[in-house]
């Protein structure tokens, strides 16, 4: 299983070894454009952030160190322009779980999908819907209003094949050209990352996602108060590719002052379910977790660089990202796969 797998990434990062150093993708969509990238360059996406979550975007090459393996490497390439070329994978959870929330979360679909795919050429989308099966719903396109089409129509029931639905994305839609370099790959799930149905394991499908350049952003599904069996794969699967994880109902509650001490018979809630201060409160998560994980997705430092120690093999390279200021995040995919062009 693990090798038909291998061999489907290295064939979908085909484009590292076309000579000469070129990346090129067969796709009707977009006019052929051309990209030079050294065969054995690593492409690394990196958000920064302040301690209040803010996006720090005004950071030079200077400000960056790469190591690899824990040896210094030169940054060959920096950009720190906003609005990059980007293709997303927006994997929508349609099993049992998504019912009591269902509502809410395909319109957080919607608004996700209206924010990230505005109508330019040079982002654009897809969409995975994954219930007991995943299913490419709509193929990749610069127009939202295909992908929109779909989720209107989409009932949740059954069960969660997410690790299918990774593979799927990674494996059976159209590419655009000059994937993964520009545009980059991002993948954003909504859903609450359990998984009870898929064919393929979660390690198969994260060296799967590091293999093809994916970065993955969670929106998680998961209520105040409640806990889900995937929240764990779900952060590891952003952590490790870069991404991370936004909760847009854990915080209804965050600055309401004794909502734990406020007598109800539904619960300790001050925000009651069902009044519009609780409805208000939904609306507002949901709006600032679309915000955060739009921006992070289009204010992204691409460095690039190539490792000063030749490996082909197979064996996973830990990368490290640091940024010389005091009291900033940094978040950068954990390594890569390298392989023989």
């Amino acid at each position: 299983m693990l090798g038909r797998i291998v061999l489907t990434s290295l064939f979908s990062l085909a484009a590292f070894a076309q000579p000469p150093n070129e990346t090129q993708h067969p796709d009707a969509t977009h006019p052929q454009a051309r990209i030079n990238v050294q065969v054995n360059e690593v492409i690394v996406p990196v958000t920064v952030t302040d301690e209040k979550g803010r996006f720090v975007s005004n950071l030079d090459q200077k400000d960056f160190e790469i190591f690899d393996e824990g040896r210094p490497q030169h940054i060959k390439f920096f950009t720190r322009e906003r609005n990059q070329p980007v293709v997303i994978g927006f994997l929508l959870d349609l099993s049992n779980t998504a019912r009591l929330q269902w509502k809410t979360f395909q319109e957080a679909a919607e608004d996700l999908v209206t924010h990230l795919l505005p109508g330019d050429s040079k982002y654009s989308g897809y969409l995975i819907t994954y219930a007991t099966e995943a299913e490419l719903a709509a193929n990749t396109t610069s127009d939202s209003e295909k992908l929109l089409e779909k989720i209107r129509k989409t009932k949740p029931g059954g069960g969660a094949a997410l690790y299918d639905a990774i593979y799927t994305a990674c494996t059976r839609r159209e590419l655009v050209k000059g994937e993964p370099i520009e545009p980059r790959r991002v993948i954003v799930i909504v859903g609450d990352g359990h998984d009870n149905a898929s064919k393929h394991t979660l390690d198969e499908v994260l060296e799967l996602a590091q293999r093809n350049l994916v970065t993955i952003y969670g929106v998680s599904t998961v209520s105040f108060g409640f806990t889900a069996e995937g929240e764990r794969n779900l952060t590891r699967l952003c952590n490790e590719t870069g991404g991370r994880v936004e909760y847009p109902l854990q915080g209804v509650y965050k600055d309401v002052s004794g909502y734990l001490s406020t007598p109800s018979d539904e619960g300790n809630y001050a925000i009651k379910v069902g009044t519009g201060g609780y409805t208000a409160a939904i609306a507002n998560g949901i709006y600032t977790s679309i915000a955060n994980v739009a921006g992070e997705v289009t204010t992204q430092y691409i460095l690039r660089y190539v490792p000063d120690a030749t490996d082909t093999g197979r064996q996973f390279r830990k990368i490290q990202v640091r940024v010389n200021l005091a009291n900033v995040q940094v978040r950068a995919r954990t390594g890569y796969y390298p392989f023989a062009p």
